[in-house]
């Protein structure tokens, strides 16, 4: 074993330097910056072998429209983007809302989107884009749990990023 060399290239009488308060905290500071990710990676890693469902893989996406004209046209937007795998149009809701100070009553037509959840940003952006409001609802909440099989089904039909 002599032959392979000290550990440490100091004389023994030394000993080894041992990491300095700096080196730890930055290696602290790594481990929690990078633990989300690493969480991510290993729930994907456990669903990919077990077949389970990660939780806030997917979301629903709320958006209000004006008319039904308007909600088909965001609508075929979303699917021809392939933003989303699935949307509902709602019929006409009455809706009550404070606008620029004042009570407003109005008809909207709710658009119900199931979509990746890691799609979100890029669903609100072209939506925002096209949409003929000033201030567009685009709301979404993850799914927690539901039909597997479902679940499987969005995530096949809406492309990786």
């Amino acid at each position: 074993m002599e032959a392979l060399g000290p550990r440490c290239p100091l004389p023994t009488s030394q000993g080894c330097p041992r990491p300095g308060r700096g080196t730890v905290l930055l290696v602290m500071t790594l481990s929690l910056l990078m633990y989300p990710m690493l969480r991510s990676l290993a729930l994907q890693l456990h669903s990919a072998i077990t077949g389970s469902y990660v939780s806030g893989t997917h979301s629903i996406v709320f958006i209000n429209c004006l008319n039904e004209q308007i909600a088909k046209d965001i609508a075929r937007g979303i699917m021809d983007k392939k933003l989303a795998a699935y949307v509902n149009i709602l019929p006409k809701s009455s809706a009550l809302y404070f606008w620029k100070g004042e009570l407003e009553e109005s008809t909207e037509i709710l658009l119900l989107v199931r979509t990746k959840t890691s799609k979100i940003s890029e669903l609100s952006d072209y939506v925002r884009s096209i949409h003929p409001f000033e201030i567009p609802e685009v709301i979404s909440l993850p799914i927690d749990q539901g039909n597997p099989l479902y679940l499987k089904w969005i995530g096949e039909n809406v492309p990786r990023d």
